[in-house]
């Protein structure tokens, strides 16, 4: 049996392990091993690469119909995207009263959310297209290999090492500018009189190129640091994922749980933004609880209360933030199964196109929510109606 350059040699069993397993239909399905076999012509069949299904893939994920439908789901999705956004970005740039760290940071967002939306979906529906027109044959340049010397033809580099890298890189971007969205917010209703010297636009804008910068190390982590994972396409869920290379027995059963990593850090950076919202909302309410109390509260002497703009973006971020946890809750529990040796091809799909649908919700939210945001659409829209020649 072939397999492909700088894959480790499986064991006997593990051909008549797949065969046993590869009929089985089915989320839940326990990988061998976490070692993949190869295919006669060396094709890794565990990763969604070969003329083969993939593990767990059955009729309502292979099928032409079901492929279909994704096709147009995920061209929606990144019109969607891209149009959302492209409108957050302009109102917010466009706009003085939004020049300001809150909105330099929700540029931030809508910026990770548009390279989600430009680059990452789209590939995915080109490589369905090509995987489609070709009978179902993987294309070269979406197999896999180490970025430290595992070399297959035609090089090193794949384009889901790109691709795979920016979904990852944006979402960790996603959950640090939350966070320091709903930190900006808790400023200025905890410390009112001390929000303009603490949050500053110097510093917000040093702040969100560190987090840019310390989201694409983290996400580039495995690949950089170690031989043992790749960024290949997965015809599960139908995005660039990271896949644990095949290793010998020492090595196979720790080098996946570096994955776990990444959930780990996104949890604790959700669960900072909502300890840090609780706080922020009790002293809402407790700001609440002294004007019923008081018949003209502007009449009696106190502590400086948050001003209603500031109450009603603290509840805004509130909600994008309870938005977005609900959104990568999946692909944690995903990634956790995966890492124990679970098959979840379905739910795979399932849970990374929650979490890259979350990078369209924002605009909604905004629009929803925010009075002025949506005054500033209706100036944006309202100009270029006006720019546009009459008719004779």
């Amino acid at each position: 049996m072939g397999h492909p350059p700088g894959f480790a040699q499986m064991p006997a069993d593990a051909n008549a392990m797949w065969d046993e397993l590869s009929n089985v239909s089915a989320d839940g399905l326990r990988c061998p091993g976490l070692g993949w076999p190869a295919d006669t012509n060396g094709t890794m069949l565990g990763l969604g690469l070969g003329p083969g299904p993939a593990p767990g893939c059955n009729w309502c994920c292979c099928a032409p119909l079901y492929r279909i439908l994704a096709i147009a789901f995920m061209a929606t999705l990144a019109g969607a995207v891209v149009l959302g956004n492209a409108i957050t970005v302009t109102v917010f740039l466009g706009t003085r009263q939004f020049r300001n760290p809150q909105g330099y940071l929700k540029v931030s967002l809508a910026l990770a959310d548009l390279m989600v939306g430009v680059l990452v979906v789209p590939f995915s529906v080109y490589t369905e297209i090509v995987w489609m027109s070709s009978g179902g044959a993987a294309p070269v340049w979406a197999l896999g290999h180490s970025a430290r010397g595992v070399v297959g033809a035609g090089g090193w580099w794949r384009p889901c090492h790109l691709v795979g890298l920016v979904f990852a890189g944006c979402t960790f971007v996603s959950i640090s500018t939350i966070f320091l969205l709903t930190a900006e917010r808790s400023v200025a209703i905890l410390r009112p009189l001390h929000k303009d010297a603490v949050v500053t636009r110097r510093r917000t804008l040093a702040t969100i190129g560190c987090s840019w910068l310390s989201a694409f190390l983290l996400a580039a982590a495995p690949l950089l640091f170690s031989d043992h994972f790749t960024l290949q396409y997965n015809q599960c869920s139908r995005m660039c994922n990271y896949a644990p290379l095949p290793l010998p027995p020492p090595s196979a059963p720790s080098a996946p749980s570096i994955l776990l990593l990444f959930p780990a850090f996104d949890f604790t950076l959700l669960g900072g933004t909502l300890v840090v919202n609780a706080l922020s909302f009790s002293t809402i309410r407790r700001c609440s609880r002294k004007r019923k109390l008081l018949v003209e509260a502007d009449s009696f002497p106190g502590p400086p209360r948050p001003s209603f703009s500031d109450i009603k973006a603290a509840k805004t971020i509130a909600i994008v933030t309870f938005a977005f946890a609900a959104s990568f809750s999946p692909i944690a529990a995903f990634v956790a199964g995966n890492v124990s040796g679970y098959c979840w091809c379905t739910f795979s799909f399932f849970a990374f196109w929650i979490l890259a649908s979350n990078s369209c919700c924002n605009f909604v939210i905004y629009s929803v929510s925010d009075q002025r945001f949506r005054k500033g659409v209706h100036q944006l829209f309202g100009k270029n109606l006006h720019a546009l020649p009459e008719k004779n």
